[in-house]
């Protein structure tokens, strides 16, 4: 197992495929320029195999998410990559253009001066086993750009990469970006260890036996029943909101709608049985046995992450629910015989980004404990833990109101500088200006994307407090207030990763799972051990990457377990 991300070279390859498995290599100097001439190759595979082996250098492609996975296929590694495409994206958003298309050949149009093309509609989620794609498809339509847009294209994003605030904090959310691109395709292809018995079990256990009709399992038809019968009707679809508020109005609750935190409030015998069917219903839906016959295969989950694929840089997935696995269905993801899993969850993580990039002297001593909400609960909260955390959440997230004034309040005296940090963005977000996390992922300017120029203005209030788009602007500000450590934490979450493949490099251990904080390798019993070493290692890494010489600590709460519904 490696210690560290491995041999590091200054050799640069650009690479385009073609429809026929071929492609065009291109070495290229450390600013980007082409050194000799192209060489086309028949099997692209086996050249950057070769490659690879020789020079293991940075690969500058377009797009790792439309190359990578058919290399993967060819059982073909890389160590390195700059996807211009991610990094076209980081690069707009950076300029207050977040949003335009990003794809290779929007970003030649522009650099050329020709009609810039829209990006391709994503493609829709194909589940494993509903059909095999061949190692190199047919791309549809005409080719796109080739080797000397690419070339010049990576060149002039070296050049805005420089122009930035701080080009050295670019240059890693780059590379970050562009790693996590290789390791979505690599943990698709490995894919999460599943059991379908296990599965079955856990919902015949929650759901009962399925409907031979086809429709909701015994469980839930049950719970529909007795919902009915508290409401006093014969039927009542539960599964339908606007059934729910109308048999609640009729027995005189009316309710804004029927999520969970609402009906909680609600004295009812109707509201425990409905928020058990919501509970059941989710499940059967969305991780039941129809969605584990077009998930699972082979004994493994498969799906396709995204990675920055929602605007703080978290990862989202393309298709079956990876990030939202209920806990009692983890019981099904078990490791191999003679395998483990070692769970690694950055507790506290987005507190501890705002004490390491705020500055604030004060807080960052806090950060540098193990529990930072009980360390400042001694320091400035009279030992009260809970009202310590209700005011750093509150700060974070907008909470203004209720018990979070008072708490909020001692916040500010006590810690002003990290205070003045989440404040100055979110004054900064409600004004229309461009907040960036620490590394320089920027939120969309303006409203873009939060509606506010659409939104309908009083002309007799245009300016008011509760105009929309007053309204809206204070949105906004709550979203860039925690933008700023969202961001961050996304970053360090993508840079542990990014060091962490390197110290896996040359094991047989494999990343299979990363959801926001949390991340799952799976390896032999034996190595165990070692790995939530080489984690640890990695979250240390990371941190001194992102802030420096910083005291505030990023622990990660490491579980080595056989299934993983036991992790900690």
């Amino acid at each position: 197992m490696s210690h560290g991300p491995g041999r590091i070279t200054s050799v640069l390859v650009a690479v385009v495929s073609d429809e026929r498995g071929g492609g065009v290599l291109h070495p290229l100097d450390p600013a980007g320029a082409p050194l000799g001439a192209p060489e086309p190759v028949v099997d692209l595979a086996a050249a950057v195999a070769a490659r690879e082996r020789t020079d293991r250098p940075r690969w500058v492609w377009a797009s790792g998410a439309a190359l990578y996975p058919t290399l993967l296929r060819a059982g073909v590694a890389v160590q390195r990559c700059h996807d211009v495409e991610l990094t076209e994206a980081l690069l707009l958003g950076y300029a207050g253009r977040w949003g335009e298309p990003r794809a290779l050949a929007a970003a030649w149009a522009r650099l050329t001066g020709a009609p810039v093309p829209a990006d391709p509609p994503p493609r829709a989620a194909i589940p494993p086993g509903a059909g095999q794609t061949a190692l190199f498809d047919a791309v549809p339509g005409p080719p796109g750009p080739g080797i000397t847009a690419l070339t010049r294209v990576y060149a002039d994003q070296l050049t805005r990469v420089a122009a930035t605030g701080d080009p050295g904090r670019f240059r890693l959310l780059v590379a970050a970006e562009s790693a996590g691109a290789l390791i979505a395709s690599e943990m698709g292809a490995a894919g999460l260890p599943w059991r379908a018995d296990v599965h079955d079990a856990v919902l015949a256990e929650l759901l009962g036996e399925p409907s031979p009709m086809g429709g909701p399992p015994r469980r839930l038809a049950e719970l529909a029943a007795r919902i009915a019968d508290a409401f006093g009707v014969r039927q009542v679809h539960a599964d339908s909101p606007a059934e729910l508020l109308k048999a609640f109005a009729r027995v005189g609750v009316e309710l804004p709608n029927t999520r969970a935190w609402v009906l909680r409030g609600v004295d009812h015998p109707a509201v425990p049985l409905v928020l058990e069917y919501k509970e059941l219903y989710r499940i059967w839906t969305a991780h039941g046995r129809a969605w584990r016959d077009a998930w699972v295969r082979d004994g493994r989950f498969r799906p396709e992450y995204v990675p920055g694929g929602v605007v703080s840089g978290r990862w989202a997935t393309r298709g079956g629910g990876a990030l939202q696995i209920p806990k009692v269905i983890r019981r099904a993801v078990v490791a191999d015989p003679g395998w483990r899993f070692v769970v690694a969850d950055a507790g506290q993580l987005e507190p501890r980004v705002l004490a390491a990039v705020s500055g604030d002297v004060r807080l960052a001593a806090a950060g540098a404990t193990g529990d930072l909400y009980a360390a400042l609960a001694r320091d400035a909260f009279d030992g009260d833990r809970a009202r310590a955390k209700l005011a750093l959440l509150g700060a974070m997230y907008g909470q203004t109101g209720g018990a979070a004034v008072p708490a909020l309040a001692v916040l500010r005296h006590s810690y002003p500088t990290a205070f003045d940090h989440v404040e100055t963005a979110a004054r900064t977000g409600e004004a229309g200006g461009l907040v960036r996390s620490w590394l320089g992922r920027t939120c969309p300017p303006g409203t873009g994307g939060f509606g506010a120029d659409d939104a309908p203005v009083d002309p007799d209030d245009a300016g008011g407090v509760q105009s929309p788009r007053a309204r809206a602007a204070r949105s906004r500000g709550r979203f860039t207030r925690n933008f700023v450590i969202q961001a961050t934490a996304a970053e360090w979450a993508s840079t542990l990763l990014a060091v962490l493949r390197g110290e896996l490099a040359g094991s047989p251990a494999e990343l299979v799972f990363f959801q926001h904080d949390e991340v799952i390798v799976h390896c032999p019993a034996e190595q165990a051990a070692q790995v939530a070493e080489a984690v640890d290692r990695a979250g240390r890494r990371a941190t001194t990457l992102l802030f420096g010489d910083t005291p505030v600590r990023f622990p990660l709460d490491l579980s080595i377990v056989e299934c993983y519904a036991d992790a900690a």
